[in-house]
């Protein structure tokens, strides 16, 4: 337990991905075997049923701090994390222990059969021998939710680091339902996968952002077009009479998307094809709002394949009977994705990415303006001639996007934020008019400057309503134009529609409250 605490803390004190990697490298080099496997599981959110809830903890953290529980609440108000805010409150432990980690978890899962008081009695003995971080880490395990920078991707690259297997190998063996409780770290990772080999993804290439003018890309005769889909960036992969599902995240999402399966019919082993899973709701492409229904989801009913079907748009093709196509130009590529798709695929769960060509960059621009309509974000724009690469690579590929739709609101609550801002007010929620009432739709912590969140939160504090625990209702003075990538009707929200990534855009201190715009003005930016 001390070591994975190590561990968690080393994760947490920095943000530079390859000391991460490095920290985690080191651990899974020298930790046990088993507590290797329960490291993997709890960081990959696999971790035991929670044998007690957060008000509970609250309660026994302020009893053993001889605190009243409204210090406790102000005090998780400020630190704004529980485990961080039970492990700074506890008094200094009296004793130790030299428990490992799998015996801590194990105990944890043992807890969720026990009374109330043998639970409480367990958890406070071992608060009283943990030091700070083993609190903080204890807390988290229990609860979950270790959110420490450390994805999958990165964690398959710390293993590669330790083991020397391949992180695409490692990705696959990491995807599944095994259980850290009955698997052992050799059986996990060390033995070799035939399984993992033939479902071997490419590594994805990707397109950098236009910066500056268009037209700098010199001439467009050099280049083809695409609209940009709003989806999921994905690989589909077919070898020895099976199918793989990769996103550009390295998650194997084979069984999330069972529509594909009828492919293996008709698409030749040895095909690798790159593109865009995106929802297909009535034969229209949908938003993404509607494609977030899927994932993440553990089943997949029938009702949810009948109304939020997915399909892959495809724009390149990697591997094609058995060999990498990734040298050749785009344009080539292209031909012989072509006629593999339009031969068999049109009409199924695979529809092609239409190219595009235009004589002038005015022409570009204006199909560019009409890509919402068309459910798109913007533009790829690409050289005919360029390979697959491996990453970004500048002067190949570019992504044109539309300009973001655009709000002015009004500034309704605040409530402070997290780490270096947790005694400032910097998450903030807006309002747009409806019949004379200012209704809620969005929430918005990015887009100010330092000294604009320092101004903001002094005014906050000094214009307060009323208190709901750490939100603040403040005057209805400042209007915020709200920038938003994306929108979609919907049943959860107050308001009736949801936003894509709100941000601030700017303060506009040039309007009034009364200048701010209505829910009528937002809901006739969806698309119909």
């Amino acid at each position: 337990m001390k070591d994975f605490a190590r561990l968690i803390k080393a994760l947490d004190s920095t943000n530079k991905t390859n000391q991460k990697v490095a920290a985690l490298s080191r651990y899974f080099q020298t930790a046990g075997e088993s507590d290797k496997v329960w490291t993997i599981a709890l960081l990959s959110h696999r971790r035991p049923k929670r044998p007690v809830n957060t008000t509970l903890l609250r309660e026994w953290a302020t009893e053993l701090a001889r605190i009243p529980l409204w210090l406790f609440e102000e005090s998780y108000h400020i630190v704004g994390d529980l485990a961080e805010t039970i492990a700074l409150v506890l008094p200094h432990p009296t004793e130790s222990t030299e428990m490992s980690l799998t015996q801590v978890v194990n105990e944890i899962a043992d807890l969720s059969g026990s009374s109330e008081s043998e639970r409480k009695h367990t958890i406070l003995e071992r608060w009283n021998q943990f030091n700070y971080y083993e609190r903080f880490v204890y807390k988290k395990i229990i609860t979950g939710g270790f959110r420490i920078g450390v994805s999958q991707k990165l964690m398959t690259r710390a293993l590669s680091d330790a083991t020397g297997i391949e992180a695409d190998e490692l990705a696959f063996k990491l995807m599944g339902n095994w259980d850290p409780k009955t698997i052992s770290f050799h059986e996990l990772i060390m033995e070799p996968s035939e399984a993992a080999a033939v479902s071997k993804p490419y590594p994805f290439f990707l397109a950098h952002a236009i910066e500056g003018e268009v037209e700098e890309l010199g001439k467009i005769s050099d280049y083809l077009f695409e609209h940009k889909w709003d989806g999921i960036r994905a690989q589909l992969i077919f070898r020895k009479g099976e199918h793989f599902v990769w996103t550009r995240g390295e998650e194997l999402v084979t069984d999330k998307y069972p529509e594909f399966n009828a492919l293996k019919e008709w698409i030749p082993e040895g095909t690798v094809l790159d593109g865009e899973i995106v929802c297909f709701p009535n034969g229209q492409i949908g938003d993404f709002n509607l494609l977030q229904t899927r994932i993440g989801r553990k089943n997949i009913s029938k009702k949810l394949l009948e109304t939020h079907p997915v399909i892959l748009i495809a724009y390149d093709l990697l591997e094609w009977q058995g060999e990498d196509l990734r040298g050749l130009a785009f344009e080539e590529r292209r031909k012989i994705l072509d006629e593999l798709v339009k031969s068999k695929g049109i009409g199924t769960c695979l529809y092609l990415s239409s190219i595009l060509e235009f004589d002038s960059w005015k022409a570009a621009a204006k199909e560019r303006e009409n890509s919402r309509e068309k459910r798109s974000e913007g533009l790829m724009i690409k050289r005919r001639d360029s390979v697959y690469g491996v990453g970004r690579k500048r002067g190949s590929w570019y992504k044109w996007k539309v300009d973001p739709f655009t709000i002015d609101a009004v500034l309704t609550y605040a409530m402070r934020g997290h780490g270096r801002r947790a005694n400032l007010f910097t998450d903030y929620t807006f309002a747009l008019w409806q019949d004379g009432t200012l209704v809620t739709f969005a929430k918005a912590y990015s887009g100010l400057t330092d000294a604009e969140l320092k101004e903001v939160d002094a005014w906050i504090k000094k214009n307060t309503l009323e208190r709901f625990g750490p939100v603040r209702s403040v005057k209805p003075e400042h209007v915020f134009e709200i920038a938003f990538e994306g929108i979609a009707p919907s049943k959860r929200h107050k308001s009736g529609v949801a936003t894509r990534f709100p941000r601030i855009h700017r303060w506009r201190r040039d309007k009034t409250p009364q200048q701010a715009n209505s829910l009528d003005d937002l809901k006739a930016l969806i698309p119909k």
